[in-house]
């Protein structure tokens, strides 16, 4: 995937892409390097035909620390600026190439997840926490303000009261209350987060391609927009798709949902 393609580390189950931070001595801290590999690793998946869900989590005690303040240090926050000359800006656009994934990322919040690395666990669609884990928002106590989402989404997520509250003060948020607030779904021990994360992630690999793109993008599309416009445009999309379903294919897709059925209730 790179030059140092161990710093992330790439595995695969099935329709299942399961992607690990590795910098656990860092806190998986999100060097340029990292950044470029994440994006170029997001979008090589975006468009294979054979992955349906990615799972992303962390190494060691830490989901991410956020940017890697020593390297920020040595080069500034913004690449090529305090150099002698300005280079060509790689692609680390994390947050564009989140954004344009087809399917569905689940967070596997095994750690930390700070500042930058708390930007990083909200670019995903679902998040899943170890009782270990905590988000904190530091970055005024840095002297720096979000560029990557975090006061757009998070009082989205968990209200504006909530979220100035942690944007105003850095406090840490601990797994339990982030699961109360709505941050994260559900909370797990530390050994069980990453089955579950799995098998949420084949439950929504289960379903068919198209269609999961679709119901994707039909609820993150609905929420860029007035609740009318976006009730309009549930009725065109789910009214384009139901059309091109026929009997035989409904009648196969109610017997598989009752057979389904049955099994999680037995």
């Amino acid at each position: 995937m790179s030059e140092q393609a161990d710093l992330l580390l790439v595995d695969r189950d099935g329709a299942v892409a399961t992607l690990t931070l590795n910098r656990p001595k860092q806190l998986n801290a999100l060097s340029v390097q990292l950044r470029v590999d994440i994006v170029r690793t997001i979008r090589e998946l975006s468009a294979s035909s054979d992955v349906r869900a990615i799972v992303l989590t962390g190494n060691g005690r830490a989901f991410s620390a956020g940017v890697d303040l020593k390297e920020a240090g040595q080069r500034g926050f913004s690449l090529g600026v305090g150099e002698r000359k300005v280079e060509p800006l790689p692609d680390m656009d994390m947050a564009s190439a989140f954004a344009a994934c087809p399917w569905p990322v689940i967070g596997a919040i095994n750690g930390f997840a700070i500042t930058g690395g708390f930007e990083l666990a909200l670019m995903c669609d679902v998040l899943l926490a170890s009782s270990e884990a905590k988000f904190a928002d530091t970055h005024s106590r840095v002297g720096l303000m979000p560029v990557w989402g975090l006061s757009q989404k998070l009082p989205r997520i968990i209200g504006a009261s909530r979220a100035k509250e942690l944007s105003l003060t850095g406090n840490y948020l601990d797994a339990e209350t982030a699961e109360r607030w709505g941050l994260v779904n559900r909370v797990f021990a530390p050994e069980a987060l990453m089955p579950a994360a799995l098998k949420l992630a084949h439950d929504m690999a289960g379903v068919e391609g198209g269609l999961l793109r679709r119901m994707k993008a039909v609820i993150d599309d609905g929420l860029a927009l007035p609740l009318p416009e976006a009730l309009k445009m549930e009725i065109e999309r789910g009214s384009k798709n139901n059309a091109a379903v026929t009997p035989e294919a409904a009648e196969a897709s109610r017997k598989t949902a009752m057979d389904r059925g049955r099994d999680q209730a037995g």
